[in-house]
């Protein structure tokens, strides 16, 4: 088990108290990550390098069974988290969506697990093509492959999935939306909307956070719309939350932890740029910044957050990055949500 005096700590920044200049240690070093047994899938059958996402049917303790999400892949695993260890399970197919005869991606960016059930968020966003390569037809099949929510049922830590059901109709919820509409099936790099956060309140509330776009430079977008309405329901009923998150930067990921949401928050862009932490009550339209993550390589980029444990000076949680073996699994100190 790692001890304290091995982790790093990254200074909590609240609300309200003025920004101090001071050295902080750099952040997630190569001897930092926590190593996972066996294969996580990625692409093409290969290992997991485009993590982006991890919930835990239990909110607390270890070990804990979890599900984590490659972007890239149609399907979902079962992973055992102990304190210190990844250790990767079964897995699970989540969708079957093909254009002539080739899989489609999910583009799976959030997991969230509530009353029995894992949720995993496709990004409902313009599929990558950094070379302009993508026909139309091609464009409108990624993104209908990727505009669906799914949840399912499961038993024990290795995984045994039932009662998969996927659902749509976010995306009739967005396009009913005056704010987010004119930003659908645009590129990302053009503000475009991308969903890449997901997190359930009270067992009812399903949030969606929106990596874009990011309205007047500085608001994040986060929508809360009924699970009964989602799945099985009618209606485009939801609200809309406009989250100062700082210069550019939208939601990479949602967690609940206890009674408020914690909100990974980065760059809008792919390049490089400052992560953050928050913490959010849900509720409102205000946040509290509990680290500023300056103090690491500012082209890794965290998609995955899940609350650890409390810890004497505040919370510790493990941050997974996309573009890195594995996830990169690595755990921090952050000041107390």
């Amino acid at each position: 088990m790692m001890t304290f005096a091995r982790r790093y700590r990254i200074g909590a920044l609240l609300l309200g108290l003025a920004a101090v200049d001071c050295a902080q240690p750099l952040f997630g070093a190569p001897g930092d990550a926590w190593p996972v047994k066996h294969k996580l899938l990625g692409k093409d059958g290969g290992k997991a390098k485009d993590v982006s996402g991890i919930a835990c049917a239990k909110a607390q303790g270890f070990p804990r069974s979890c599900l984590v999400i490659d972007d890239n892949v149609q399907e979902a695993q079962f992973v055992t988290v102990t304190d210190g260890k990844l250790v990767a399970r079964s897995t699970v197919s989540l969708i079957g969506d093909k254009l002539d005869g080739e899989a489609l991606e999910l583009d799976g960016e959030g997991v969230a697990f509530a009353g029995g059930r894992y949720y995993v968020m496709g990004s409902h966003g313009h599929p990558r093509d950094k070379k302009g390569k993508l026909t139309a037809r091609e464009i409108k099949a990624r993104i209908s492959a990727s505009s669906q929510i799914i949840r399912f049922r499961t038993k024990g830590e290795n995984g045994t999935a039932s009662e998969i059901e996927r659902t749509p109709r976010l995306r009739e919820i967005i396009a009913a939306e005056p704010l987010l509409a004119p930003f659908m099936d645009k590129r990302l790099e053009n503000n475009g909307l991308t969903v890449e956060g997901v997190a359930i309140k009270d067992n009812v509330l399903l949030l969606a956070g929106f990596r874009g776009p990011v309205l007047d430079g500085n608001l994040a977008i986060v929508l809360s719309a009924r699970i009964d309405t989602l799945f099985g329901g009618s209606g485009t009923d939801h609200r809309l939350f406009r989250l100062p998150l700082g210069d550019g930067r939208g939601v990479r990921d949602l967690a609940v932890f206890e009674n408020g949401i914690l909100i990974l928050a980065g760059p809008t862009g792919n390049g490089p740029g400052v992560y953050a932490i928050y913490a959010w009550d849900g509720e409102s339209e205000e946040v509290r910044r509990l680290a500023e993550l300056s103090s690491f390589d500012p082209n890794r980029k965290p998609e995955g957050l899940l609350p650890l444990d409390r810890t004497p000076s505040g919370l510790r949680v493990l941050i997974l990055f996309d573009s890195e073996k594995k996830g990169a699994p690595t755990p921090i100190e952050i000041g107390p949500p």
